[in-house]
C-alpha cells in the first residue's frame, strides 16, 4: 500500500467539538457520558455551529436535521488543518460512514405525511435522504468537485470509509480525501433497538474489557479525517499527523450469523491490514480495540488479538468506549481521532474501568492500560472496528516521521475489463431477472407496487419468521442475489458484496409509535425486527446467506446509489468511475438496453445535445 498521510482532523463528540478537546478528554482520564442521559448525547451544538462560510444558505443549513451540520463541521474542520482554504477543490471527495437509520428529522417528516400534518413541530423534507445527502450537500457546500457518497457498514463504517478512501487515491483518481463516519439516529430507535437485542447495559455504564460489564452505551458523533498521499503531502508542505501503513476488511460469512461476532472474520482483517501494510503486527506498540462492554464480544475480540499478536512480548490495549461511549459508525473514526492524539502526545492513555480485566486477558500478550504511560520508541499502532453483520476492519498506522520511511509500493496496473456473470433482478412485481427483461425489451407492463414476496426455501440460511419481520429490501435484495449467484462458484475470502440502498422510511414507524403514548398499540420491539431494519445487513445477509467472506456493506447516493456501488468498490471500475466522478452539471448519461440501435440514433424524449455519453448495459 502507498503510504497515506492523515493531515487533518474534525470531529462533533461527547465533550468536544473538536480533535485538541476531544484529545484532553480522553489525556485526563474524563468520562463524557452523563448518567442522567445513557446516551452521552451531543448537546448545544448548534450555539457553537457557524452556519457561514458554506456554499449554502445560512438558514437553508439551520432547518436541516443535526446530522447535516454534524458532518459539515467535522469536514470543515478536518479541512483546515489540512491546510485548505475555502473554495473550490476539484481534485478531492468525500467518503462518509453513516448509520443510514431514520433521524429524528426523518421521523417527524414521515409522521407529518402519515398523519396529514399533524406532526408536531416543524418538518423539513430534505430530511427524508439521511443516508446519502447528508454526503453530497457537504462535498457541495465545500467545493468537492470528487463527489461524494455515503456507506453502512455498521460499526465498522469509519473504517470501512478510510479504506475506500485510501483506495481513490491510490489509483490517482483523487489528490484530497475526507473519510469518517457518522452517527446521528433517532435517539428512541436505537435506545429500544439495544435493549430488544439485549445489549444495552442497564446500568449504563461502559467498561470494555471489564469482567462485570453488562453491555454497550450507544452515543452519537462524527469524526473526519483528511487523507492526502504521503509524498503529496511532504511536498505541500501541509501537517503529517499520521501515517496509514494499511487497513483489512474482512465479513464473518457464515461463521458468526449476523449478531455473534466470529474470530476467524477478525483474525482475518487483521492479518490482511499487516499484510498490505508489510509490517510485523508484533511492531504495533499500541491498540484501539472495538471493545464495546458486551461480554461476548469482548471475549472474542481478546482471543482473536491473542492469536494475531501471540509474537508481542507486552501489548497495551484500551478502548476509547470507555470516555464516550459506543459511537456505532463513527466509533472507528474516534478511535483514529485518539490514536492520532496519542502520538502527537507521546502518551499512551488509560482505558477506564480497567481495574478488574476479563479472565480472557490472563496469559495473553494483551495489558489493558489502566494508567496513562510514556510511549517509548517507535509509534506504530492499530484501531480495529467490529459490527454487526459480520464486517470487520483493522488499521495500521504509524507517527510521523517513522522510525524508517515507508517505502511506496508499485502502482496497481489500470484496471481491466468487467465481466457481468450474472443477473438477479426483483423489480415492480417480477418474479427474477426473466420477467424484468420481458418489461424492458418487449414492453410488457407491470404493475409497479409489490404485494408479496417469494422466497425460495430450499438453500435459505434464515428461519422464515426472521426474513417475515425484515423490511422489504433486506428480502428482495437476498432473493436478486441468489438468483445472480445460482450455478457460480464464488470464492469465499475474495467476493466483495456491496448493495446500493437508501433509508427506509417505514423504520420510522416504530419511533413515531412509541411516542404516542398509551393506547398507540405498539407492541414491544423485539430481535429479529431490529435486525430487519438494520441498514447494512441488506448486504450482510447475502455475505451470511452465500457464504462470502469478503467486505460487505451498503453504499448510499441517493438515486445513484446503485451506480457509486458499482464504481466505488476497493477497485473502481475505471470507464463508468469517470462518468461519475464528474461535477453532477457536467455527467449526464442514459442507461440503455442492448435492443436500442449501436449508433445511438434512438434516444426517446432526450435532445441529443444534452448528453455527451452513453452506457450501454449488456
Amino acid at each position: 500500500m502507498e503510504p497515506i498521510a492523515v493531515t487533518g482532523r474534525g470531529c462533533v463528540v461527547h465533550g468536544a467539538l473538536d480533535p485538541d478537546a476531544f484529545w484532553d478528554n480522553v489525556a485526563s482520564g474524563r468520562c463524557s457520558l452523563s448518567p442522567a442521559e445513557p446516551g452521552g448525547y451531543v448537546r448545544d451544538f448548534d450555539a457553537a455551529f457557524d452556519p457561514r462560510g458554506f456554499a449554502l444558505d445560512a438558514d437553508e443549513v439551520m432547518r436541516l436535521d443535526p446530522l447535516f451540520r454534524w458532518v459539515l463541521h467535522a469536514a470543515r474542520q478536518a479541512l483546515g488543518e489540512a491546510g485548505r482554504p475555502p473554495g473550490p477543490l476539484p481534485r478531492a471527495g468525500l467518503v462518509l460512514g453513516n448509520l443510514s437509520y431514520p433521524s429524528a428529522g426523518l421521523t417527524r417528516f414521515a409522521e407529518q405525511v402519515w398523519r396529514a400534518g399533524g406532526a408536531t413541530g416543524p418538518a423539513e423534507p430534505r430530511d427524508r435522504f439521511s443516508s446519502g445527502l447528508p454526503a453530497h450537500l457537504t462535498a457541495r457546500a465545500l467545493g468537492l468537485g470528487a463527489g461524494a457518497f455515503a456507506l453502512d457498514a455498521a460499526c465498522a463504517s469509519a473504517l470501512y470509509a478510510v479504506k475506500l478512501a485510501c483506495d481513490r487515491l491510490q489509483d490517482g483518481s483523487t489528490d484530497l480525501m475526507l473519510a469518517g463516519a457518522v452517527t446521528c439516529p433517532d435517539r428512541l430507535l436505537i435506545q429500544a433497538g439495544f435493549t430488544a437485542l439485549a445489549a444495552a447495559s442497564p446500568m449504563g455504564r461502559s467498561r470494555p474489557f471489564h469482567r462485570a460489564a453488562d453491555g454497550l452505551v450507544p452515543g452519537e458523533g462524527a469524526a473526519l479525517v483528511a487523507l492526502m498521499r504521503l509524498d503529496d503531502a511532504i511536498a505541500a508542505g501541509v501537517p503529517v499527523l499520521g501515517v496509514i501503513r494499511g487497513v483489512g476488511l474482512s465479513n464473518d460469512g457464515r461463521g458468526g450469523g449476523l449478531l455473534v461476532p466470529a474470530e476467524e472474520g477478525q483474525v482475518r482483517a487483521m492479518r490482511l491490514a499487516y499484510e498490505e501494510a508489510g509490517v510485523a503486527p508484533e511492531t504495533v506498540s499500541l491498540v484501539e480495540c472495538h471493545a464495546t462492554g458486551t461480554p461476548v464480544g469482548d471475549a472474542v475480540e481478546v482471543r482473536s488479538m491473542a492469536r494475531v499478536f501471540a509474537a508481542s512480548a507486552d501489548l497495551p490495549v484500551g478502548s476509547v468506549k470507555s470516555n464516550v461511549g459506543h459511537l456505532l459508525a463513527a466509533a472507528g473514526g474516534a478511535g483514529l481521532l485518539k490514536i492520532l492524539g496519542a502520538m502527537r502526545a507521546g502518551v499512551r492513555p488509560a482505558s477506564l474501568a480497567a481495574e478488574e480485566p476479563i479472565e480472557g486477558l490472563d496469559g495473553a500478550p494483551l495489558r489493558l492500560l489502566a494508567e496513562a504511560e510514556d510511549w517509548p520508541g517507535p509509534r506504530r499502532a492499530a484501531v480495529s472496528a467490529f459490527g454487526f453483520g459480520g464486517a470487520n476492519a483493522h488499521l495500521v498506522i504509524d507517527a510521523w516521521p517513522p522510525a524508517s520511511r515507508p517505502a511506496v509500493r508499485t502502482a496497481p496496473p489500470p484496471g481491466q475489463p468487467v465481466a457481468i456473470t450474472g443477473i438477479g433482478a426483483r423489480v415492480a412485481d417480477g418474479a427474477g431477472a426473466d420477467d424484468f427483461r420481458r418489461a424492458v425489451m418487449l414492453g410488457e407492463r407491470r404493475p409497479a407496487e409489490r404485494t408479496a414476496i417469494d422466497v425460495a426455501l430450499p438453500g435459505l440460511r434464515f428461519p422464515p419468521r426472521d426474513l417475515e419481520s425484515a423490511h422489504a429490501q433486506h428480502v428482495l435484495l437476498l432473493e436478486a442475489a441468489r438468483e445472480a449467484a445460482a450455478g457460480a462458484s464464488l470464492p469465499r475470502e475474495r467476493t466483495l458484496v456491496v448493495a446500493g440502498m437508501g433509508v427506509d422510511p417505514e423504520v420510522a414507524r416504530y419511533p413515531v409509535l412509541r411516542r404516542a403514548g398509551p393506547g398507540s398499540d405498539a407492541p414491544p420491539l423485539l430481535g429479529a425486527e431490529v435486525l430487519g431494519t438494520m441498514p447494512n445487513l441488506v448486504a450482510n445477509r447475502v455475505n451470511v446467506q452465500l457464504d462470502l467472506a469478503g467486505p460487505g456493506y451498503t453504499v448510499s447516493a441517493e438515486e445513484a446509489s446503485g451506480l457509486v456501488a458499482l464504481t466505488h468498490t476497493p477497485s473502481p471500475m475505471g470507464f463508468l468511475a469517470r462518468i461519475l466522478d464528474r461535477p453532477a452539471n457536467e455527467r449526464p448519461f442514459i442507461l440503455m438496453p442492448v435492443g436500442y440501435p449501436a449508433d445511438h440514433s434512438t434516444v426517446p424524449d432526450l435532445e441529443r445535445k444534452d448528453v455527451d455519453e452513453i452506457l450501454i448495459v449488456r
